[in-house]
């Protein structure tokens, strides 16, 4: 029985991102009722296909989930299909995405009987704006979202990773919205209901650079094959002598650490290339004086060097290398998984609670077959107060949560930013002697004597609806004061190496006791209790060594990344639903328990299809370059002016007749022998070239405009800047304004997940260093005025960062 099993969820229309967040609930235990007209979920018909014909992609997201066939002729379908949603707790609607014939029912009217009713409707674009009714696939929101021109050689075109990512990414967003609300019922709330917009999700990945570039004004650019604007220190995957090695160098000891291990001690010093302040270094010139030097050594021997080094190297690992993995199947990050009578693998789920895990693995439903779970769902009918409904109408769902957050950079920050937009009370903790690496690793006097530590918008962005306080975590009085504000938290998150806090007498094991009720999550990157928890780790890694890069690019070409941090957003996404499960069960039971998320499975859900494909039929996946498995033509192509490019698919034959129409070939809308997309395959190569004379003459947005009112998928391949005055964006108010000291008024992005007509709105801008010490000492804790000074004197806690020189005189001084 799972921590969810009181649940019961129905899904309803066809869409990724409404299959995943349901499956996530089935994860935990809940009776998850999929609804699927005659011919099934269109989904089921999604490349790539097992030897059977079962689709990969489908069986990932929908194992352990039952089918309920309605068809929509049936004169008693409405009656069915209204009957199963006022018994269920939770509605996942993906009818806007694809109806896949599912009955007209009026979800407002059920709702205003069954108020505890938590209902999720997602979207590509959201209801309103001028995108929400554009033809869109994966690939083509992608390239909205600023995910796709980046990647890929100089020349172009941009490539983009197989199509199995935004519906992921934008499944966790709704899962949190959802689960979010489970927690509030806990607490006596009403129903919510939310819409997600999958475009707007997605954005989560590329907001780091979409803000890197309002702050620094520039315009990036594609710089080549792994690599990734503005270059600054070795990121990317090179070859060695057995297999391929990923390399992320960030900090100046990592790159003198690097060079020492390839004796380029003519390099060592050259910190241009790992201080982001400084201009964009020749990264060729670079790597051709140490890419033949990792040819001497094969990937595995790289990577025991740099464990012992602490140089943040991975190897690079082939679906074989993933399926042989026994570590990977131990922890459930890969599960087994059964498609009607052939049994394959799969990516399990990543949440891993170490008091209530999720289920590992489970069995893909046939049309119309239901799976008998053991289920203890007590949902009360009726009518909620007016009181409930009034007080959740005011009130964010996570208020009343307390959050401690020791979280650093990117993944950690996202997961308690996103608690914080839901309303929890997040105290980020930080010490001026080690303050949040997102501030910048500069440690230099003219960088530290200049602020410029309160004034990066990486750390703007991620650390908004925060408090934030300093305490030196290293002495005596600043840990007291630690363990009396987690004594009072409901939880603890921290993504440092999984030592860290332990040394400190932070463990689970001491906290769990202090505080019986705390959910306490650790977000290494392989695992606290992996052979590779040592390892240094960025979200790059985690990309690297996922299996993802090997899917990607193109045929006899090196694996490709596509994105610098992918890995980062992602993990601080899963991280933030781990923790809302956990939070349920503590809630009902009183029980806390420890969370041991590895960052690097997180990535693994996007290799998914092609772990099973390869573990029933043991071939290596194709690489499609820009090229689709499913649609024909699919592709990014260069539209008027200097590196201009539009994303093109055709999804199904009625498209490409409109696709042949537009650029000016009616013969191929009437042939015929073009109809399937097998047979459009075989003459790929004309179509797009084809294509591509169409849109060279064409600006990239009328391209897509001229494409999109013929409804067919496009999107133009957008730069993160570009997103800053998106037309679509401006329309539906996703950019709030927000004023902070250092940086003035600047912008800040907006939740994916709506309540209302607009987005959440945000409470208070990132703390500059320190700023709630005395708000937090005094007021929760009860020190007074002569304490906090006290403190303030011995350096305990702080508001100014110090300096390399400052660090250097206290270390000096403490080891005398």
């Amino acid at each position: 029985m799972g921590v969810l099993s009181h649940l019961r969820i129905v899904e309803i229309g066809s869409s990724a991102a409404t299959s995943y967040c349901a499956r996530l609930f089935a994860d935990f235990g809940a009776d998850v009722q999929k609804v699927e007209p005659p011919a099934g979920d269109p989904l089921r018909r999604s490349a790539p296909l097992a030897p059977s014909g079962q689709s990969a992609f489908f069986a990932f997201l929908n194992y352990n989930k039952s089918s309920i066939i309605i068809d929509d002729k049936d004169p008693n379908a409405i009656t069915q299909l209204r009957t199963l949603i006022e018994d269920c707790d939770i509605l996942v609607d993906g009818r806007d995405v694809e109806s896949a014939d599912c009955p007209l029912i009026d979800i407002a009217e059920i709702r205003k009987r069954r108020p505890k009713l938590i209902y999720l409707e997602a979207s590509m674009f959201g209801r309103e704006g001028p995108y929400a009714e554009f033809a869109a696939t994966d690939s083509t929101v992608r390239a909205l979202a600023g995910l796709i021109k980046l990647v890929g050689p100089v020349e172009g075109p941009p490539l983009h990773a197989p199509d199995f990512q935004t519906g992921i990414v934008a499944g966790l967003w709704g899962f949190i919205a959802a689960a979010s609300s489970a927690l509030a019922q806990v607490q006596g709330g009403a129903g919510r209901s939310w819409s997600l917009s999958i475009f707007e999700a997605n954005l989560a990945l590329s907001e780091y650079h979409m803000f890197e570039a309002f702050a620094a004004g520039n315009v990036m650019r594609r710089i080549g094959i792994n690599r990734f604007w503005p270059g600054s220190g070795p990121t990317g995957i090179y070859e060695t002598k057995k297999g391929w090695l990923g390399v992320t160098i960030g900090t100046p000891t990592q790159w003198r650490a690097f060079c020492d291990m390839l004796d380029l001690s003519e390099l060592r010093d050259n910190l241009v290339l790992v201080l982001p302040e400084n201009p964009p270094p020749d990264m060729e010139q670079i790597e051709r004086q140490f890419m033949p030097r990792l040819k001497a050594r094969t990937a595995r021997e790289w990577f025991a060097e740099g464990l012992k080094r602490k140089i943040p190297i991975i190897p690079v690992p082939e679906m074989p290398d993933l399926l042989q993995d026994a570590e990977k199947k131990e922890r459930g990050a890969i599960v087994p998984v059964l498609l009607g009578e052939e049994e394959g693998l799969t990516a399990g789920s990543v949440q891993r609670l170490t008091l209530t895990p999720p289920r590992r693995g489970g069995r893909v439903p046939a049309p119309g077959e239901q799976q008998a779970f053991a289920n203890t769902r007590t949902h009360l009918t009726g009518t909620a107060s007016a009181s409930s409904g009034c007080l959740d109408a005011n009130r964010e769902p996570l208020q009343g949560i307390r959050v401690i957050d020791f979280s650093m950079g990117w993944a950690g920050p996202l997961c308690t930013r996103t608690l914080a937009d839901l309303g929890a009370d997040v105290i980020k903790i930080e010490a001026i002697q080690y303050p949040d690496w997102w501030r910048g690793v500069d440690r230099r006097s003219a960088y530290v004597d200049g602020l410029m530590y309160e004034k990066t918008m990486r750390f703007c962005t991620m650390n908004r609806n925060k408090r934030g306080i300093t305490l030196d975590l290293k002495r005596a009085r600043g840990l007291a004061l630690a363990k009396r504000l987690l004594a009072g938290a409901d939880i603890v998150v921290d993504n440092y190496s999984v030592d860290v806090l332990p040394k400190l007498g932070l463990g689970y094991d001491v906290l769990g006791t202090l505080n019986p009720r705390l959910v306490m999550m650790s977000m290494s990157a392989f695992g606290a209790d992996s052979r590779y928890r040592d390892c240094r780790a960025y979200g790059s890694t985690l990309e690297q060594g996922s299996g993802l890069p090997s899917v990607i690019g193109n045929p006899g070409g090196p694996p490709v990344m596509s994105h610098i941090a992918f890995g980062d957003a992602v993990g601080g996404l899963n991280g933030c639903a781990a923790v809302l499960v956990a939070l349920i069960h503590a809630r009902t039971t009183g029980q806390g328990q420890f969370i041991d998320l590895a960052q690097i499975e997180c990535m693994i859900p996007f290799a998914a299809p092609w772990i099973t494909i390869h573990s029933i039929g043991g071939m290596p996946p194709t690489r499609y370059g820009d090229r689709h498995p499913q649609f024909v033509p699919h592709g990014c192509f260069r539209c008027a002016g200097e590196d201009n490019w539009i994303m093109v698919a055709a999804t199904d034959a009625d498209m490409w007749q409109r696709l042949a129409i537009l650029i000016g070939r009616p013969d191929w809308a009437t042939d015929t022998s073009l109809k399937s997309a097998e047979a459009r395959r075989l003459v790929e190569d004309v179509i797009e070239a084809d294509i591509a004379a169409w849109t060279l003459t064409r600006d990239a947005d009328e391209a897509m405009s001229e494409l999109q009112a013929a409804k067919i998928a496009a999107g133009v391949a957008r730069l993160p800047t570009d997103l800053l005055k998106d037309r679509h964006l401006r329309s539906r108010a996703f950019l709030q304004q927000i004023e902070r000291p250092f940086v003035g008024l600047h912008p800040q992005p907006s939740m994916p997940i709506r309540e209302g007509a607009g987005p959440y709105a945000i409470r208070t801008a990132a703390p500059t260093l320190g700023q709630h010490n005395g708000e937090i000492l005094s007021g929760l804790l009860g020190l007074s005025d002569a304490e906090i000074a006290e403190l303030a004197k011995e350096g305990i806690i702080g508001t100014a960062m110090l300096s390399e020189g400052e660090l250097a005189k206290i270390k000096k001084m403490s080891s005398a």
